[in-house]
């Protein structure tokens, strides 16, 4: 195979989309630590201030667990159970408190049935698959002789996982409001802390802009590559 297939003038975009994640993942790990070290006034730990809000809510029916480790926070659908990592669980921060409002805005989402949660849940089948198999499909295309019809079946399942990521930024950011939304309303930190709630979860969704950001680029350097005509040898 040429050498062009392993190095070419696309290559940038690949680099453009690892700076991106690198500099948000930088950038939400930085803020995250600075509010990890400042205590919440109201001296809720994230678990206590995610039942204050989901009891709040009327959602008493949805649990709250602790994870073993220090990362991996999120809400599951099937079980009605926030999952919380063992640090936002238990300590009484500012990003504790953050993150376990974020995560109780998906079950209120869910509670609510919002649209974009039930059009992403709907997705995630098919944009695993497209994750999974939208590069070998390709790459078999390649390998038989420029296929264009696998070669398009790979490059429209890669698609589908980059629209799940698209999907996946609404959804990010308005439990996100949600969650500064109930903080305040139901007093669970003060205007000052209010701010770093919002720094703590702008920062967060961050990270999914640049996952986005990251996944168009990648998919723009496939049809580049392998979605025009048959190359020739």
């Amino acid at each position: 195979m040429p050498f062009y297939y392993y190095w070419d003038p696309t290559y940038f975009l690949v680099l453009i989309g690892m700076v991106l994640c690198l500099g948000a993942s930088a950038l939400v790990n930085s803020t995250m630590n600075k509010y990890s070290r400042v205590r919440s006034s109201a001296g809720l730990t994230g678990a206590e201030a995610a039942r204050r809000i989901l009891n709040s809510e009327g959602l008493y029916n949805v649990q709250i667990e602790c994870l073993r480790e220090d990362r991996g926070d999120h809400y599951d659908p099937r079980t009605n159970t926030v999952r919380l990592s063992y640090r936002n669980y238990n300590e009484p921060s500012v990003t504790a408190v953050s993150v376990a409002a974020h995560e109780c805005g998906h079950a209120i989402q869910h509670a609510k049935s919002y649209a974009l949660l039930n059009f992403r849940s709907a997705l995630v089948p098919v944009a695993n698959i497209g994750s999974v198999l939208g590069l070998p499909i390709i790459f078999l295309g390649v390998f038989l002789s420029w296929n264009q019809l696998l070669i398009q079946i790979g490059i429209w399942a890669f698609a589908l996982a980059v629209l799940f990521q698209l999907v996946t930024l609404p959804v990010e950011f308005n439990a996100s409001a949600r969650a500064v939304a109930k903080l305040d309303q139901y007093g669970l930190v003060s205007r000052e802390e209010n701010q770093g709630c919002k720094k703590v979860l702008t920062a967060a969704a961050l990270t999914y802009v640049a996952a986005a950001a990251s996944a168009i680029l990648q998919l723009l350097r496939l049809v580049l590559l392998f979605g025009g005509r048959r190359r020739d040898d």
